[in-house]
């Protein structure tokens, strides 16, 4: 089993979202095989508590733009680490500490990486590869 395209396209809406809001260490996970309720979980880490909730917020309203209502957040009042479901994806957003603390990668170790291609910081219209 592979995730499918639609969890793939909110992916890309994901991750660009967070990295325009500076989310270091992008890491997009396929969950569909062990998970029943899930296809991708999106890593992004923030440098502090007010960075992780702009990144969190900014995906969120990006998400909903595109048709997509969440059905669960979490972590919003700490802004550590924040979750969010939107069904197909599941985006968690850490501060850099709850990131090496928690270590999801390595629970998830089995998961294939998706590679992102996200818009080039340069403003010049390319896109680079800045998958996992």
């Amino acid at each position: 089993m592979t995730a499918s395209q639609h969890a793939l396209d909110l992916l890309t809406i994901a991750a660009t979202a967070a990295d325009a809001k500076q989310a270091s260490d992008l890491v997009a996970l396929d969950v569909s095989e062990p998970l029943p309720f899930t296809d991708v979980f999106l890593l992004a880490s923030g440098r502090n508590e007010r960075n992780v909730l702009a990144i969190a917020s900014e995906i969120e309203d990006r998400l909903v733009e595109a048709g997509s209502k969440p059905l669960r957040r979490e972590g919003r009042t700490e802004g550590r680490w924040v979750l969010l479901d939107f069904g197909d994806i599941v985006v968690h957003v850490f501060h850099e500490e709850e990131r090496i603390y928690y270590s999801l990668e390595r629970l998830w170790k089995d998961c294939p990486a998706i590679p992102l291609v996200l818009p080039e910081v340069a403003g010049d219209g390319a896109e680079a590869d800045r998958g996992a």
